[in-house]
């Protein structure tokens, strides 16, 4: 029979993939660049939005702060660039920031990193679709009543992608990412140009003014800094996702480390040529743009429903001529799909991290397990229902959402500069190290430690600007995680602990004697074989164990083990209160308590179904026998299992192959888990 599960599994992720074909998902740089930077690229298409939007709350007049707001923030870029690099050849294992503060400033501050990260990725994931679903919207605005449906179901559809494999995402992604950098710097170079030959293009709302909100208006001294910081630290959101590739460093080719590094120089100078051009044309054609539309002066109509256009949706209507223009057409459809797209690079990202903090034990171990596609299954799963309820929550609004972000970054930034620069002070501790390396470590050391100061500064002005404005959220989650992940290794630690054998001869000693019981509710072929099986272990005392509930079944069940002369006693016991589990697990702790030396053993008979609602139609008794008993030292539970007719369906080898647990590594690396538990259901069956 056709299974339709497996069968719409294998078209929707496609077929599954060999351990030993785990090399050919790596990426080369082509590829790499799409997946791990599209985040950073694609924030060029609200960083400057976000800067114009913090500095008219003052009003027009504080629009010339801009461009220095603006060059901040390429110099930030180009040093953040440059120190991930030296990340990048000193940690090519993939950890990034939490490896390098792990290794240089201990595990709690690791751990800080790695909780800041989590929390950012999930950010990524929905400040990149809100972000998409508005610039969609721009383009179509009959569609902004159903912007929560739009954003979850491009969730969705990432989640489809990705489970699919590294390869197949950076494929599916590569054209769009690569469609919005050409659409983008065309349109720069055409409005410049059209600028120098003395045609500026003018953005729709250039004639439009704006209303300053009365607490930032007329602003000076102290008030007009901490403005132009707020703007600032919007500003950086240009940087998101900048360390994704330092976690990626083992999907790519050989040579890892070099390609990972050129792959982040090639990023970090597209990303600023496209920043620097957006604001440029933002000021050149004069784009007004506000957090409320009823600020805006001169506009006809009912300001309550007025949508405004993204900056980019404005540069791109008046550099092409137009709303119905194909230009305007074709940067909306790249600007929609790379931002959506962008939350690929946290796709990628947070998978690669839960995976390496479950190998140390701070996540849960399914984290490590790679699915069909070789894919971390697991971890993309885990992300894409966090982003989907944040976008939920907060209704897909970039605004709201864009308060609760980078600060996990720049956390990330700043410490993973600061273990840079130990590890470089214990590098250049080697007297016997040479000259060339000696002097490459000193340069590294230098722009390792002015990251390390510049990202604090940059900390402390969006924790002190975007805190009470939501950031204590961010705040919150990421304590929350640290919190829980300490909690999972301490619960993992004392796991470890309790099962050590440091005298493996200790736990061989053999009991004094062996009780087997099995349990029987009435006498039929599934009975029969467990008591076969029972004898089969010679254990030194066996008996059968029933419950009289009803005493005339129970009258009819001795009958009928007298009249086929089982040689095995039965034992009945009583039950005036019609329980089944409380008398049979009081009973076998009875047995414990005289004979603590004594193992019992406990044959369960089960029927093995092939429906899912046959599985509420049985088994259900021994299902709570079963999680009694496993609580009692010295009792060992073995079910029996005897297939009906319906369980041949599901004993397919498509329905099952190639395993439903998969470790992180392929053969020769870590361990197996041990293996998942059975979908047969447990309970004596009557």
């Amino acid at each position: 029979m056709i299974n339709v599960t497996g069968l719409l599994k294998r078209l929707a992720i496609g077929r599954a993939m060999r351990s030993e074909e785990l090399h050919e998902t790596l990426l080369p740089k082509r590829l790499a660049l799409p997946i791990f930077a599209s985040d950073p690229l694609s924030s060029v298409a609200y960083a400057t939005q976000e800067i114009l939007l913090v500095l008219t709350l003052g009003g027009l007049a504080y629009l010339h702060f801009t461009p220095w707001i603006a060059a901040a923030v390429v110099a930030l870029m180009a040093v953040v660039v440059l120190s991930y690099r030296q990340v990048v050849h000193a940690y090519p294992s993939g950890g990034g920031s939490y490896e390098v503060v792990s290794s240089n400033l201990g595990a709690s501050a690791g751990l800080v990193v790695a909780a800041s990260l989590l929390v950012d990725y999930v950010m990524t994931v929905a400040v990149s679709v809100a972000s998409g679903v508005d610039n969609i919207i721009s383009a179509l605005p009959g569609l902004a009543e159903h912007r929560v449906a739009l954003a979850i179901a491009f969730v969705a559809l990432l989640t489809g992608v990705n489970l699919r494999g590294l390869r197949e995402s950076g494929r599916a992604f590569a054209a769009p990412t690569y469609l919005f950098i050409a659409g983008v710097l065309i349109m720069v170079g055409t409005g410049l140009l059209r600028y120098l030959l003395g045609r500026p293009p003018v953005a729709e709302s250039a004639g439009y003014g704006i209303t300053g909100d009365p607490a930032d208006t007329g602003l000076a001294g102290f008030a007009l800094v901490m403005l132009c910081l707020r703007a600032f630290s919007s500003g950086c959101t240009a940087l998101t996702g900048v360390e994704a590739i330092s976690n990626g460093v083992p999907a790519f080719r050989k040579p890892k480390s070099k390609n990972a590094a050129t792959t982040m120089a090639v990023m970090g100078a597209i990303a600023v040529a496209m920043f620097v051009g957006v604001t440029t044309l933002a000021l050149v054609a004069k784009v007004h743009i506000t957090d409320d539309s009823c600020r805006l002066t001169g506009l006809v109509g009912d300001c309550g429903s007025h949508t405004q256009r993204t900056v980019i949706a404005q540069l791109a209507s008046a550099v092409f001529g137009g709303e119905s223009s194909f230009g305007f057409y074709f940067v909306q459809a790249a600007t929609a799909l790379v931002l959506i797209l962008a939350a690929n690079t946290a796709f990628n990202g947070f998978p690669l991290l839960a995976d390496i903090l479950a190998q140390h034990r701070y996540l849960p171990r399914q984290l490590h397990n790679r699915g069909d596609r070789l894919a971390f299954s697991n971890g993309i799963i885990a992300l894409a229902l966090a982003a989907g309820l944040l976008l939920w929550f907060y209704k897909a609004d970039v605004t709201s959402l864009i308060h609760l972000y980078i600060l996990g970054v720049f956390t990330s930034f700043t410490l993973s500069q600061t273990g840079m620069v130990r590890h470089w002070n214990r590098e250049l501790r080697d007297e016997g190290a040479a000259p060339e390396t000696r002097r490459r470590g000193q340069a590294a050391r230098v722009i390792n430690a002015l990251g390390a100061v510049v990202t604090g500064l940059v900390l402390v002005i969006v924790l002190a600007t975007k805190f009470t404005q939501g950031a204590w959220l961010a705040v919150v989650a990421a304590v929350l995680l640290w919190l829980m992940m300490r909690g999972i290794r301490r619960h993992y630690d004392a796991t470890a602990a309790e099962l050590a054998a440091p005298d493996p001869r200790a736990e061989l000693v053999r009991p004094s004697r062996v009780l087997v019981i099995v349990l029987v509710s009435t006498l039929h072929k599934p009975t029969l074989r467990a008591l076969a099986y029972a004898r089969a272990f010679k254990p030194d005392q066996l008996e059968a164990l029933t419950v009289a509930v009803d005493r005339e079944e129970t009258a009819s069940l001795e009958r009928q083990w007298h009249e086929l002369d089982i040689d095995v006693p039965l034992k009945v016991i009583d039950s005036p209160y019609r329980e089944i589990t409380r008398p049979v697990v009081e009973y076998i702790r009875s047995i414990r308590r005289s004979s603590p030396r004594e193992v019992v053993g406990v044959f369960i008979p089960e029927y093995v179904v092939g429906r899912w609602w046959e599985h509420l139609l049985h088994n259900q008794s021994a299902l709570w026998l079963k999680s009694r008993l496993l609580f009692t030292p010295g009792v060992m539970v073995t079910s029996v299992p005897w297939q009906l007719t319906s369980s041949a369906r599901a004993d397919h080898p498509a329905a099952r192959a190639p395993g439903s647990v998969r470790r992180g590594e392929p053969p020769g690396g870590r361990p197996p888990s041990p293996p998942a538990e059975t979908g047969r259901g447990s309970e004596p069956e009557g």
